[in-house]
């Protein structure tokens, strides 16, 4: 006796005849999420999902419209693109949580540029991370970001008299300092 044809609605009913469509298609669905995403463990959770999508819209395949893989590759297609839509939303809310935008690959850029063009500070600021608090703050004002000791006295809100003694012992420490920035030898 022949077996009447079914439908893909009451394959997905028939844990055999479903297993025997999902061994048919796994391979195409697999390889059309390959083509898409890099992660390995991404492609095996789409397509897991895939099937799943399938289980729930079977009945909405409809033979004279195109072939199975076709309507497979059509689930493929929003499941790939409900996970995008998922993973935006997730950076676009980790951005605004953690109080920062997404930046664009020109931001990327000009800061790296910034941050190259800033080493020379940095080393001058590690070059005073011994000092103490009141000399280091002096001299980070005067020799990194380049106010006149009245300007970082006055940032500091100490005297100018106070502001001299202070710079000049903190140029003395860091002149006797090993590895000493170039730079800060000259630090006015």
């Amino acid at each position: 006796m022949r077996r009447e044809q079914k439908g893909l609605a009451d394959t997905v009913r028939d844990p055999v005849a479903f297993e025997a469509f999902y061994r048919r298609h796994v391979g195409d669905v697999t390889r059309f999420l390959a083509r898409r995403v890099t992660d390995p463990h991404t492609v095996a959770d789409l397509t897991a999902e895939v099937f799943l999508a399938v289980l729930d819209s079977a009945h909405t395949y409809r033979p004279g419209r195109g072939s199975e893989t076709a309507w497979l590759y059509g689930v493929a297609r929003n499941t790939l693109h409900a996970e995008w839509r998922r993973a935006t939303r997730l950076a676009h809310a980790t951005s605004r949580l953690a109080g920062r935008r997404l930046l664009e690959p020109d931001d990327v850029t000009r800061l790296e540029d910034r941050i190259d063009a800033e080493a020379p500070a940095r080393r001058a600021l590690a070059a005073m991370a011994g000092l103490p608090e009141g000399e280091r703050a002096l001299l980070e004002l005067v020799a990194v970001d380049g106010l006149s000791p009245a300007e970082a006295a006055a940032a500091l809100g100490i005297r100018q008299g106070t502001a001299r003694v202070r710079l000049h012992r903190a140029r003395r420490s860091i002149q006797q300092a090993p590895g000493v920035v170039p730079a800060m030898r000259g630090a006015k």
